[in-house]
This record gives structure tokens, sequence and C-alpha cells, in this order.
């Protein structure tokens, strides 16, 4: 079994054929998915509004 085989993704993907072991369907929802995941990543990388600090209140001697 290998590259020749039309029964596995690996044959299928020499061959150029989609089939069971190679859905096309499948294969294009799993681009999309990996593509909106990576735009919300590049989107959440990008730097908004800087906020404040904040900083500590001082004790008060007794």
């Amino acid at each position: 079994m290998g590259r020749g085989d039309k029964k596995t993704a690996k044959g299928k993907r020499t061959i150029g054929s989609f089939g069971v072991s190679r859905n096309k369907k499948k294969i294009k929802a799993q681009l999309k998915r990996n593509a909106s995941t990576k735009s919300k990543a590049a989107a959440a990388a990008a730097p908004a509004e800087a906020k404040p600090k904040k900083v500590a209140k001082k004790k008060a001697d007794a």
C-alpha cells in the first residue's frame, strides 16, 4: 500500500481523485476552519488600546 494504491489517502493524492479516504467536502471544511482560526489569532495578536497600569496604594504609617 502506498502511492499507487487507490484505497488509501496517499494513493488518492497521487492519482488526483477524491473518494471515501479523501473526501473533498471534508477537506474544504477543514481548510475553512483553519483559515477562520488564523484570522481570529491575527486579530487577537494586534494590540488594541493599552490599558493603564494599576498602581498599588501605599500603606499608611500607624
